[in-house]
């Protein structure tokens, strides 16, 4: 008779869902690792690197722009604002909108984060060979394009096309 609970068990270690939230951890704690100098986790490096690249968003945009939901953002903003990394200002049109923006601390953390994002990268990749790390991504892409109306917070990239890199 076989043993149904290390079968079961074998399920579910081989589930898209456990193996995603699995990977999902490990990539944290290693950018977190590596970025430990710098004090910054990977939602915020997030959260500066849009703000970098679309200056004055506002906290819904930037949600989007991350996939995250608007609580989440706030919490990160919060935590950036108080360490003096970003600035948020009552938006001129609607006042009930806040605009964000990095301010020049933020500007240098963000820079100073590079190489250590960097590292971070290449330790979460680094047992895959040059072709699975693309085949990684291309279906990781796929995966998320595909079920993104499944997602419980939208991901909205915002408009670069106007935007002037810095």
């Amino acid at each position: 008779m076989p043993n149904t609970s290390i079968s079961s068990l074998a399920r579910l270690y081989a589930r898209p869902g456990f193996l995603l939230r699995r990977a999902h951890q490990i990539s944290a704690a290693v950018f977190e690792d590596e970025c430990r100098t710098v004090g910054l986790t990977a939602a915020q490096f997030g959260v500066l690197t849009v703000l970098r690249a679309s200056p004055g968003l506002d906290q819904s945009s930037l949600a989007r722009a991350l996939g995250f939901d608007k609580v989440t953002v706030l919490r990160v903003l919060q935590v950036l604002e108080a360490r003096g990394l970003v600035a948020r200002t009552p938006d001129p049109v609607n006042r009930r909108n806040r605009s964000v923006t990095l301010t020049p601390a933020g500007t240098t953390a963000l820079e100073l984060a590079q190489k250590p994002a960097e590292l971070a990268y290449g330790r979460l990749m680094a047992p895959l060979s040059t072709e699975q790390k693309a085949q990684l991504v291309e279906l990781l892409q796929q995966l998320t394009q595909g079920l993104e109306h499944e997602a419980r917070a939208p991901f909205v990239p915002p408009d670069t096309a106007s935007v002037t890199p810095p």
